[in-house]
């Protein structure tokens, strides 16, 4: 998978473990992913965390055949944070033919939740 030109390039994420069953990828806290008050922006946190099931997703069906679309997200912003690094894991809830549902934890270098977030996959056949 090619993330080079993509957003999980432009925001400095970096992927550090990627199974069927848990995907971890790191993301800087800097200008990239700042809100204007200096804070991890809430967004960045969630493409992180849509961006840690949509692998998950992938690395679950069959590429050739099959599509994966994030359909559904939430996120609940427990702490803020300035500086440093943040992680996503994401550990399947649900893996279903149609759809999966995903749980992702953002925590910071001391292993403290920053975020919580549920994201639901959707499963599409590929057009032929």
């Amino acid at each position: 998978m090619d993330l080079s030109k993509t957003l999980v390039n432009a925001l400095g994420m970096e992927v550090i473990e990627a199974t069927k069953d848990c995907v971890k990828i790191t993301m800087p806290v800097d200008e990239r992913t700042k809100q204007p008050m200096g804070f991890l922006h809430g967004g960045a946190s969630v493409a992180l965390a849509e961006t840690a099931a949509s692998i998950g997703g992938a690395l679950n069906v069959d590429l050739e055949t099959q599509n994966v679309f994030g359909i559904e997200i939430n996120a609940n912003h427990i702490k803020s944070k300035r500086d440093g690094l943040v992680t996503g894991t994401a550990l399947p809830v649900h893996k279903g033919k149609t759809t999966m549902v995903w749980e992702i934890k953002v925590t910071d270098e001391n292993e403290e939740l920053i975020c919580i977030s549920r994201c639901t996959i959707g499963v599409v056949e590929k057009k032929k």
